[in-house]
């Protein structure tokens, strides 16, 4: 669920506003951004199979310390424990770890049953969204624009300059999410790893647009 994530990432910055919007998104892509390292290291597989899935070619055959439920959970109070010196508040860190197995619920709704339990289950877990293109466009769709309207609740940008790289931003992942309906299937597994490596980049952008807001937006005045 590409575009799901960020969502979630942005509805975020409601819950902790304090928190940089690209630790949010990192927060929430990171099971996809540690997945690509692991993919290109041999650990974990994937398999360029057209028609896999009406939305996307890829047949994701193994990847249980990323994606497992278990592994999940394990990934979620990791990243808060080593965010911890940095970050200030329990709540700040649970809306972060929140976030980490935020992935996996989303993913449980959109891949068909690939999901493990736990690393070596044989039982496979997923609701199968991306077999039916209409219903992945609306669900994503919806949960993207709520998104975008809770962080634009929950900041306000100082100089243009943040809104103008915030709506780049948006722009850019609603345009490579729509792409994955026409582009062609990747060439092999290997460039499906070094593209998602891409995905690095994202939060950095993320926070670049998040610096020149502040934490709610402005009130009007109220007349006498």
């Amino acid at each position: 669920m590409f575009i799901g994530h960020t969502a979630v990432a942005l509805a975020a910055k409601k819950l902790a506003p304090e928190v940089s919007l690209g630790l949010l998104l990192a927060a929430a892509t990171w099971l996809d951004l540690v997945w690509p390292i692991l993919v290109l290291l041999g650990v974990e597989v994937v398999r360029v199979d057209p028609g896999n899935t009406a939305f996307t070619p890829l047949d994701f055959v193994s990847y249980p310390w990323t994606h497992s439920l278990l592994m999940a959970l394990a990934w979620s109070v990791l990243f808060a424990l080593v965010l911890s010196p940095w970050v200030r508040g329990r709540r700040a860190l649970a809306v972060l770890a929140a976030l980490v197995f935020s992935h996996w619920v989303l993913d449980f709704v959109s891949h068909r049953p690939d999901l493990p339990v736990t690393p070596g289950d044989a039982e496979k877990l997923g609701l199968g969204l991306w077999n039916n293109v209409a219903a992945t466009l609306a669900v994503e769709g919806v949960l993207m624009a709520a998104g975008t309207w809770l962080y634009l609740r929950a900041t306000h940008a100082r100089a243009a300059a943040g809104r103008h790289a915030f709506w780049a931003l948006v722009v850019f992942y609603v345009v490579v999410w729509l792409a994955n309906l026409v582009s062609p299937p990747p060439p092999s597994d290997r460039a499906v790893a070094w593209v998602a490596l891409s995905a690095w980049l994202l939060p950095l952008w993320a926070g670049w647009a998040d610096r020149p807001v502040t934490g709610s937006p402005p009130r009007a005045a109220r007349t006498p």
